[in-house]
């Protein structure tokens, strides 16, 4: 039960840890879909002045058009293609996490019983199981 736990907390640690690199790529990454794109808000007189200010800011950010060194691009790819793995093993991670810290509730001690599929309100195909209520001293 011991090594359990510890197996447990070395798990959820490097769950952790992948979390927050994920995050530290994200930020320093500019083009992922989840970050909402930077812009700057205009204020033009008319619509004729609108539509050109917004020529004008379209020409200047957009990324696509800019070209890019091979080695920078090289990098940044680079980049996204970590940031998929990363993402990839944290699911894994915490997919062993709830996997472990099911098997060390069920070592426990109390009376559970596996629900059948009749009484399962949403099935998803894992076992759900049920503990009876034990009185506290």
């Amino acid at each position: 039960m011991i090594m359990k736990t510890q197996d447990i907390g070395y798990v959820f640690q490097k769950w952790q840890s992948e979390k927050n690199k994920i995050d530290k790529l994200t930020a320093s990454l500019q083009c992922t879909e989840d970050q909402p794109s930077r812009r700057h808000v205009y204020f033009a007189e008319d619509r004729e002045e609108a539509r050109e200010l917004e020529l004008q800011a379209r020409s200047k950010s957009d990324v696509t058009t800019i070209a890019i060194p091979k080695d920078i691009k090289k990098k940044m790819d680079r980049s996204y293609r970590d940031l998929e793995a990363r993402k990839s093993r944290a699911k894994d991670l915490e997919k062993l996490y709830m996997d472990m810290s099911m098997q060390k509730e069920l070592q426990k001690k109390g009376r559970k019983r596996k629900l059948r599929e009749d009484e399962i309100l949403n099935p998803n195909g894992k076992p759900v199981y049920k503990w009876k209520a034990d009185r506290k001293r």
